[in-house]
């Protein structure tokens, strides 16, 4: 495989399903703050972008219900989780459609990448995934757009394949530059939830540590420690990697412009 071109590495927009979806009601929209995020992808002009999106209100609390983020229990049927699976993997859809439809609204030209058919899993963890429709869309001057989704898994018959998991993976396989994790949160806070909490800057190690899973409704994709671990593997693979808030005006432009804006940041190693 050849080294990927440097000059036209893209960058990877994570939106958040807290920033697109009010994760506590089930299916609820925010399409204000869908339609200028969406409007703040579709008018970069300095890099190529690749577009993902979590699941929020839409697939979280079916994920639960069916527990697709785990193994499945004694004496539950294949059948039973294949079932499961499909009933979340539709509700997914249909806040992607919206997705979409906003992208389109804002002059963009998204093309529609369900990586479902493209990876595998075994016992909830990524065996394999096909990055080549993402690089063909690119390469065609579109807007690859995914999303995080239930796929085939060889141990559990469906597992959950997260869209930080996903961008991780095609940091290594696009050779991309930048992930930009938009939140409902100006970053990774230091220290318990007390009024002024600061935000960590530079995310590393200790910060991971210092982190403790939810006790009560956990993410089922790993909630803000999730997003410390994957924002590190980032970075290590060679990207730079940030967590911003999508609640602020311009934010989001600004980091596809290449800046530094105000949020919790890995750094890739220089050299």
């Amino acid at each position: 495989m050849a080294a990927p071109d440097r000059e036209r590495a893209p960058t990877i927009v994570k939106l958040g399903g807290s920033v697109l979806t009010r994760k506590r009601e089930v299916e609820r929209l925010r399409p204000k703050l869908l339609a200028r995020l969406a409007h703040e992808v579709a008018s970069t002009t300095q890099s190529r972008v690749v577009l993902l999106h979590g699941a929020g209100s839409f697939g979280h609390p079916g994920a639960r219900r069916f527990g697709l983020a785990r193994p499945p229990e004694d004496g539950a049927s294949a059948a039973q989780r294949s079932r499961g699976a499909a009933i979340v993997a539709a509700e997914v859809r249909r806040l992607h459609l919206a997705v979409l439809r906003a992208l389109l609204a804002a002059g963009a030209s998204p093309e529609s990448i369900p990586l479902s058919t493209h990876a595998v899993q075994r016992a909830g963890q990524l065996r394999s995934l096909d990055a080549g429709p993402v690089r063909d869309a690119l390469d065609r001057g579109r807007l690859p757009v995914s999303f995080g989704d239930v796929v085939p898994d060889e141990a559990w018959t469906s597992s959950i394949l997260s869209a930080d998991t996903i961008a991780l993976e095609l940091v290594r396989a696009l050779g991309a530059r930048r992930v930009i994790f938009v939140s409902d949160v100006p970053g990774v806070y230091d220290g318990p939830p007390v009024p002024r909490r600061r935000i960590v800057a530079e995310v590393s190690s200790a910060t991971l540590e210092g982190l403790r899973p939810p006790a009560d409704r956990p993410d089922v994709t790993g909630g803000i420690r999730g997003k410390v671990e994957a924002m590190l593997a980032i970075a290590a693979a060679g990207a730079d990697a940030a967590l911003i808030s999508g609640l602020t005006d311009g934010a989001l432009s600004r980091a596809l412009r290449g800046e530094y804006v105000y949020g919790s940041w890995a750094r890739a190693p220089s050299g």
